[in-house]
């Protein structure tokens, strides 16, 4: 699509069935909630700071009828068999593909990324829900070797109840998806609160679920709660009828998550801050490194959890690779994201910003020398920045802390050592990335005393990750798996079950209580 041939807002909106005023609360294709005078979101363009349309917000009543409605589905789900809670999903998946140009269209116009990384993300989701469809006939349990004679030990899987979903901006309806998708043939409907920037993708994936719901006769598996995080979020969180809250967000506010659950016996899954880096080796192929960092650092415009923020590079190639990758940003064309040409958009609002500006001053005020970018672009839009590259002489404090941004620092080194203590010297732990053509050295980088983060790659950078993998990372970054591998565990409760199918009762341990008579 040229650039002249823009998707326009309005035809985008039609398309998906969204209005200048859309209800937040839904638990169905025939129950969606509009309540006279209640409180507007209204939806901006990062691209241009225009309001797109508004979604009202749940109230506390609407909320408590959402999670009333999903408990009460969760006892009749939970029956259902899993091949059949699958094709659900399965469906789901397909509505999903019919979509996809309209629905990743929104995410651009939304969020700000550009149109390839939208369609991308839906992409996404249709594939999460095949992977899901499979998983519904694979929720294996063990058989496990009792030491009792004429006794059996198995473990099995059963559903856990309604999770609670709180999403982040950045992908405003893949990680739904992992979530939604996995829950759903795990026997569990979930609760859903988006991102306050982006609501819009929620309600319009919410008609398509509902489509979908309708479709099998049911309701109340996917649910919706667009609301403030200080009031539908903390409700949430407090929520006994939400065993499971899957957050994605800050680590400040993840914090807060984990501690307030645990307080009362609930489980998390938390997604939260990334300060991933790629080390380049001396030996390294700088051509293929450079791509990497390019889409890594300046995709989404940094605002990626995996984004690339720092570069380690080998002494002896430093220069040479700064050089490249200098040339490469100079190339980005930065602009409306929905222009195919556009390689980078806007950053989400004013204050993301503003906190690049100011993590660039701390960094030149640590010594850093910025290479390239940096500079607001406003002809473009209020939220346009050209991305940088900032030569650092130490991992100073800035470095180690997460700048939702395109800021790419970069450090050398001499051993693997010293890259590897620069590397896991941050409190986050989540993608990790190595350029090396040794065997050697990318084993090392993947070994207990490589690498701290739940990704690690050779190859390929920090960004990208494939849904068939477990998806997440260590120490700050929370230590919960989403998407793939056996991701599905946290959405069920484990029960191991021993039969006894003899005559006796041995006891374990070879433990005799009284008379055997």
């Amino acid at each position: 699509m040229s650039a002249s041939h823009q998707p326009t807002p309005a035809a985008i909106l039609e398309r998906l069935g969204l209005a200048a005023i859309n209800p937040g609360v839904s638990v169905g294709a025939d129950d969606w909630t509009l309540a006279s005078g209640g409180e507007l979101l209204t939806s901006h363009d990062p691209t241009t700071g225009a309001p797109i349309a508004a979604v009202q917000l749940a109230s506390e009543a609407a909320y408590d009828r959402v999670v009333t409605a999903a408990a009460g589905t969760f006892r009749t789900w939970r029956d259902v068999p899993a091949p059949k809670r699958g094709d659900l999903v399965r469906d789901l998946g397909q509505a999903l593909r019919a979509a996809k140009e309209p629905l990743g269209d929104l995410v651009s116009l939304e969020m700000g990324k550009i149109r390839a990384e939208g369609h991308g993300e839906v992409q996404e989701m249709i594939d999460i829900c095949d992977f899901a469809t499979g998983l519904s006939r694979q929720l294996y349990g063990l058989t496990i070797a009792s030491e009792r004679p004429g006794h059996r030990m198995m473990e099995q899987w059963h559903p856990l109840g309604p999770v609670g979903v709180i999403t982040a901006f950045n992908f405003p309806v893949a990680v739904w998806s992992w979530n939604a998708a996995l829950a759903a043939v795990c026997g569990n409907p979930t609760v859903w609160k988006p991102a306050e920037p982006t609501p819009l993708c929620a309600v319009a994936v919410q008609r398509i679920a509902n489509a979908v719901m309708a479709d099998h006769g049911l309701s109340g598996i996917f649910t919706l709660a667009v609301g403030r995080g200080g009031v539908i979020g903390e409700r949430m969180l407090h929520d006994a009828r939400l065993p499971l809250i899957s957050f994605t967000g800050s680590t400040a506010i993840g914090r807060r998550v984990g501690q307030t659950v645990a307080g009362r016996f609930g489980r998390t899954l938390l997604e939260l801050g990334g300060n991933n880096a790629i080390v380049v080796a001396a030996d390294a192929d700088l051509d293929m490194a450079v791509r990497a960092v390019l889409f890594g650092a300046v995709g989404t415009a940094g605002q990626r959890c995996t984004s690339t923020r720092r570069l380690i590079v080998h002494r002896d190639v430093v220069d040479a690779l700064c050089d490249r990758v200098v040339a490469a940003y100079r190339q980005v064309r930065i602009g409306s994201p929905l222009d195919s040409t556009t390689l980078m958009g806007p950053l989400v609002n004013a204050a993301a910003v503003e906190a690049m500006q100011a993590a660039l001053a701390a960094a030149t005020a640590a010594g850093g020398h910025v290479l390239c970018g940096g500079a607001r672009r406003p002809e473009l839009g209020p939220h346009f920045v050209e991305p940088a590259i900032v030569r650092m002489p130490a991992q100073a404090p800035i470095v180690m802390h997460e700048t939702f941004a395109p800021i790419l620092y970069v450090l050398d080194y001499t051993t693997l050592d010293e890259a590897l203590a620069l590397h896991n010297g941050v409190p986050q732990g989540l993608s990790s990335a190595i350029f090396t053509e040794s065997m050697r050295t990318a084993e090392a980088f993947l070994s207990a005393h490589g690498s701290d983060c739940g990704i690690a790659n050779v190859n390929i950078g920090t960004s990208g990750a494939e849904i068939g993998g477990a998806f997440g990372g260590e120490k700050e970054t929370g230590g919960g798996r989403e998407s793939g591998s056996d991701a599905w565990k946290s959405y069920m409760r484990r029960q191991t079950n021993t039969v006894n199918w003899s005559n006796a009762l041995p006891l374990a341990q070879g433990i005799t209580f009284g008379s055997s008579a």
